[in-house]
């Protein structure tokens, strides 16, 4: 299950369009830029961090699906891919993943599926970083039970905002029943857009905050169309534009992650 030293890191939001999947990919490719050796899990069935890292699913390629459902015949190793930047693998999804909710539903040891079928993953990973659904599902279950940290990615929108309770909540029910090692490394602000007066606002409740305050990340993420370009074309920012707000803002969250810890 990687080394002592691997951290293992989920990045969740049980809200949509929070920017969580570009962070998994952007924060990845600026780990490996960081000399750092990375693996993203993609829990996601609509596979936008597999696309994003330039990965096309191959007909009859493993992916996590098969990994969670059939971890005697798949193995870690078998479904793990390289992406074209060294040093920064992943493991797919597919569609298929939806499908697994269903399946399992009456399996025992359900919320420790990706777990077990994990504990292989080589230990030559400093960080692995998992996409989650934008849903409290079994899926994201799976990925809490299995992980150390959370990163939490929240849009600066007053929904957004608002949804961070029900998420704690929920991480602090996983931590009691499931997974006492889990924590909360930090709240990371997105989509900030420093024109309106609505980000702002939102900006200044993180800050203040007694909830949030002390785990809000001095990164901030800002809107910048340059992300969505390099989605399109399935590279992290870092790789696609170096000089964009969007690389600037994932470095800076990558050097500040690395000397951050949970608590």
């Amino acid at each position: 299950m990687g080394s002592e030293q691997t951290r293992i890191i989920a990045v969740a939001n049980e809200k949509g369009g929070v920017g969580k999947t570009v962070t998994v990919i952007n924060l990845a490719a600026a780990l490996r830029q960081e000399g750092k050796t990375v693996l993203v899990v993609d829990m996601d069935p609509q596979f936008n961090a597999t696309r994003g890292l330039g990965v096309e699913v191959q007909e009859g390629m493993p992916t996590i699906y098969d990994l969670i459902m059939d971890k005697q015949a798949v193995k870690a190793a078998d479904v793990i891919v390289q992406t074209r930047w060294e040093g920064l693998d992943l493991i797919p999804s597919h569609t298929d993943l939806a499908g697994a909710e269903v399946e399992l539903i009456d399996v025992a040891g359900r919320e420790n599926r990706l777990k077990e079928a994990l504990e292989s993953v080589p230990a030559k990973y400093d960080f692995i970083l998992l996409d989650t659904p934008p849903s409290l599902s079994l899926l994201t279950v799976n990925v809490f039970a299995y992980a150390k940290e959370v990163i939490v990615p929240c849009q600066t929108h007053p929904y957004a905002y608002e949804a961070l309770d029900e998420l704690f909540d929920t991480i602090a029910s996983i931590k009691d029943e499931i997974n006492p090692g889990l924590a909360i490394t930090g709240v990371v602000a997105t989509l900030f857009d420093s024109r309106t007066r609505i980000s702002h606002s939102i900006m200044e409740k993180l800050k203040t905050d007694k909830r949030y305050k002390d785990l809000l990340f001095e990164t901030v993420i800002r809107v910048n169309t340059t992300i969505a370009e390099s989605a399109g074309v399935g590279k992290p920012v870092i790789f696609f534009r170096q000089s964009s707000y969007g690389s600037t803002d994932y470095t800076s969250l990558a050097r500040e992650l690395q000397e951050k810890r949970p608590g």
